[in-house]
């Protein structure tokens, strides 16, 4: 079993870490359409989109329809790319929406958000 110290350490180091910033993309694999996004927490993006898909009330309607007509097995999430660590906070979001853009126009994609 576990002490308490241990558990109370492990927290500490979960909360310490750095988030994956980057751009990712969903894939429809029925009909291999694909939406692009990005975010300051790569993890958190994919519970989020999940969970507004699974409600039913994501914003982007097209994502929203492919979603109801296939299912989630029909879906794939993916990193695109990861920015690095050291970037200075002030501009991760520019880049962020850089990103977002360059990936949309690579895959032919609609753009999330």
């Amino acid at each position: 079993m576990q002490s308490t110290t241990d558990r109370k350490a492990a927290i500490r180091k979960f909360k310490e870490r750095e988030p994956l910033r980057g751009a990712f993309a969903v894939r429809c694999l029925a009909t291999s359409r694909v939406w692009v996004g990005s975010s300051p927490n790569l993890d958190a993006a994919k519970n989020g989109l999940w969970f507004t898909l699974r409600l039913g009330s994501h914003p982007v309607k097209s994502l929203q329809s492919e979603w109801n007509a296939h299912g989630e097995a029909a879906f794939q999430y993916e990193i695109l790319e990861k920015l690095e660590s050291d970037l200075h906070p002030m501009t991760v979001g520019d880049l962020l929406k850089e990103k977002k853009s360059y990936w949309v126009a690579q895959l032919a994609a609609y753009p999330l958000y």
